[in-house]
């Protein structure tokens, strides 16, 4: 066997712990087998903050030359499995280090297996995925939404369902009666052990052509060469300028153009401008000068700045002025004032249609039947 890699793609904070435990499951896993493995994290504490993209990843070898050589390498290539923890992400991820938008397969191997835990179905996520020049296999374990909207470590078990469906991706990395040892060993529960053969029976791998997928090009810019980087780790600020004028006067708070932040984000917010008060105060209390003031003194967000923390929902104080629907909805950032002030009957049925379609949240488990209910129901038909 060559040594093989998992990549885990989630939400900084949020799904760390599920991450880890993803990770730490694969290599006690493949131990085992008598194999020997790794698993670290990409990127540190700093940028795991609201939402931010993270990686996690797990490397499996036969022997301990084999996997120094590999860890060799700044950064894992080529990856058997990369697992997505939240929907969202195939939208493509921008890192802490903001460089550009990167497709989730950018770093799987030809063949290989993009595992996502969601609740859409394979051909909704491929309209998010971009088009990758290598072919692969798209698998969905299916689950229940968080509260926030996202698939977070409570008590659903997705690190199990995971774990099991890996073990049927990349058999060659370690197989499912040595994952099952070890989610046993690790949690001492026969039901994470059942979740895990659940998910390893019901996946049902779709095969990706390069040709498939969204053809839209990812956000990027060119960075700085050694030429042209300046000395030391200052970073130069933004040059002062006055804020620019919003459509026929309005005011939009001066932004770094390259600067974005909509990949940290799961939710956004949606707005009935024609039951908005005018109260200033998602404007005032968004984290991210988000809102831009419009010429007839609405506040339209900026979906390219906003990162979906859902203050502006929480202060406003009129109900259903500002809703916030989870992003599988949304295929681009288009401005929902201008779409409002073209066609303002259509723009209230596309709203009224976009906050009913939102999946029910969920604050976690309050007692011992309630995940084997909700999991039947996640996954019927499956």
């Amino acid at each position: 066997m060559s040594t093989g890699t998992v990549e885990v793609i989630y939400r900084g904070v949020f799904q760390k712990t599920l991450a880890r435990n993803i990770c730490r499951g694969v290599v006690l896993a493949a131990r085992k087998e008598g194999k020997i493995g790794i698993a670290f994290g990409r990127y540190g504490d700093s940028p795991e903050r609201n939402g931010i993209p993270a990686k996690q990843f797990a490397v499996v070898a036969d022997t301990e030359e084999e996997l120094q050589e590999y860890l060799s390498r700044y950064e894992p290539q080529n990856n058997d499995v990369t697992i997505v923890a939240d929907d969202t992400l195939c939208k493509g991820i921008e890192s802490w280090a903001w460089n550009g938008l990167h497709p989730v397969t950018s770093l799987l191997r030809p063949g290989g297996t993009l595992l996502v835990a969601s609740t859409q179905t394979p051909e909704a996520l491929l309209a998010d995925l971009h088009r990758s020049q290598r072919p692969y296999k798209l698998a969905l374990v299916k689950s229940t939404a968080s509260f926030s909207g996202m698939f977070v470590f409570k008590d659903d078990h997705s690190d199990a369902r995971l774990l099991g469906a890996l073990a049927r991706s990349a058999p060659h990395l370690v197989g499912l009666h040595a994952m099952c040892e070890a989610i046993a060993d690790q949690w001492k529960s026969d039901l994470k052990v059942n979740s895990a053969k659940q998910a390893h029976d019901r996946i049902e791998p779709l095969s990706v052509t390069p040709g498939q997928g969204n053809p839209a090009l990812p956000f990027s810019f060119t960075l700085p060469g050694w030429k042209t980087m300046g000395e030391g780790l200052a970073i130069p600020g933004i040059p002062a300028r006055a804020a620019a004028a919003g459509a026929d006067g309005g005011y939009t708070p001066g932004r770094n153009e390259v600067y974005k932040k909509f990949t940290t984000r799961t939710q956004r917010p949606v707005i009935n401008f024609d039951t908005c008060k005018k109260c200033r105060l998602c404007w005032l209390q968004c984290p991210d000068t988000s809102f831009d003031l419009t010429a007839d003194g609405l506040y339209d967000a900026n979906l390219e700045a906003c990162c979906g923390c859902g203050v502006c929902e929480a202060v406003c104080p009129v109900e259903g002025c500002v809703t916030m629907v989870h992003e599988s909805e949304f295929n681009d950032n288009a401005s929902q004032w201008e779409r409002w002030r073209q066609d303002k009957k259509r723009y209230a049925v596309w709203l009224s249609g976009v906050i009913a379609s939102r999946p029910a949240r969920a604050h976690g488990f309050h007692d011992r039947g309630q995940y084997a209910r909700e999991s039947q129901a996640a996954t019927q038909g499956r």
